[in-house]
Parts: structure tokens; C-alpha cells; sequence
């Protein structure tokens, strides 16, 4: 009988995310080690690949940034609910099958979903075209939100969560906006 928790072995608990086999210099330690959180729960999960979901459950408990943004929420308790309880619950549905919504062509990233792979380059992008430093879990937590068909909005949507109104908040955040214009405060 096999063990339910695939074991991992000390490169995977101690070593990179699967961003990039050699570090990715473009994401901030913080979002690093978000990546790592997501991955640790994939596996414990049974899932073969890191999902937006999974990235954004790790965002919410490693990233202070980001979970300031759904603080406000009067549905966060529901929403931590469904993503604490995925691999018992909600997400069982999810279990062996790939999260892509079919947008984009499915290339996927080590480790990565096609839609969390096409979120952590999206972050990337937002964060070099800022030019303020490298990505933060703000700009993934705003590019797991873009694509209304990925597990993230899913979750945040059946927890009563309007995806929408977050990605609006976070660019309010953001200095000069999500993509470096002025802040939509400021219009």
C-alpha cells in the first residue's frame, strides 16, 4: 500500500521552486517562497502540477501584502474554508486533471499548470515593466485573477468574492498602477 502524502525529498523541501531549475532572479524571496508553499501543497494533495489555486492559498498564508487585500472580505473565513479543506472537499474534482482553460496553448512550466505558468509570467512582466524591484505576490495575485476560468476565481467566486473588485484593489495598491501609469486613485 502506498503512502497517501507523496514523500518529498530533501532537494524538494529545502531546494527551489520549479519556476526555474536554476532560480528565477526575477521574483522577490517572498513570491520564492510562496512558489515553495504552492509546490509543498500540490504534492500533499496528489496533484502532479501547481495550480492557481494552490498558489493562491500559499499567497494567503506567506504573503502579508496580498492577503491585506481579501482582508476586508467578509467571505475570507469561507474562502480559506474551501481551500484548507480541497483535498477532502471542493477541490476533489480537480484531482488528476491539468487546470487550463483552453485561452492560451497548453505549455506548461515544470511543476506549473498552464494557467498558474502563463500567472507567474504574467507577475514577471507586470513587475519589470513597473521596474520597481522583482515581482511580489501582489502581481501574482493580480495575474492569478486575469483569467476568469482558472481555479483561483473559481474558488474566490463560489466563496462570494468578486474577483473583479480584488484585481481593482490591487492596482489601487500598486504605485503607479498595475502597469506603471498613475494610480487609478489618482484619475
Amino acid at each position: 500500500m502506498h503512502p497517501r502524502i507523496p514523500r518529498q525529498s530533501a532537494r524538494e523541501q529545502n531546494g527551489p521552486p520549479p519556476v526555474s531549475p536554476d532560480g528565477d532572479v526575477r521574483l522577490s524571496a517572498e513570491l520564492t517562497a510562496v512558489v515553495s508553499g504552492a509546490r509543498r501543497r500540490a504534492l500533499r494533495d496528489g496533484d502532479r502540477q501547481i495550480d492557481t489555486a494552490h498558489l493562491l492559498h500559499s499567497l494567503l498564508d506567506a504573503d502579508a501584502e496580498a492577503y491585506a487585500v481579501l482582508d476586508a472580505e467578509p467571505q475570507l473565513p469561507r474562502l480559506l474554508g474551501y481551500l484548507v479543506q480541497r483535498s477532502i472537499g471542493y477541490g476533489l474534482r480537480w484531482q488528476g486533471s491539468i487546470e487550463d482553460s483552453g485561452a492560451v496553448p497548453a505549455v506548461t512550466t515544470e511543476g506549473l499548470s498552464p494557467l498558474a505558468a502563463g500567472a507567474m509570467a504574467h507577475a514577471c512582466a507586470r513587475a519589470e515593466h513597473r521596474a520597481d524591484g522583482p515581482a511580489r505576490g501582489i502581481d501574482l495575485l493580480a495575474a492569478i485573477l486575469v483569467d476568469p476560468e482558472s481555479r483561483a476565481v473559481e474558488v474566490l467566486t463560489r466563496a462570494g468574492i468578486d474577483a473583479r473588485a480584488v484585481s481593482a484593489r490591487i492596482d489601487d495598491r500598486l504605485p503607479g498602477g498595475l502597469w506603471g501609469g498613475p494610480p487609478r486613485s489618482s484619475r
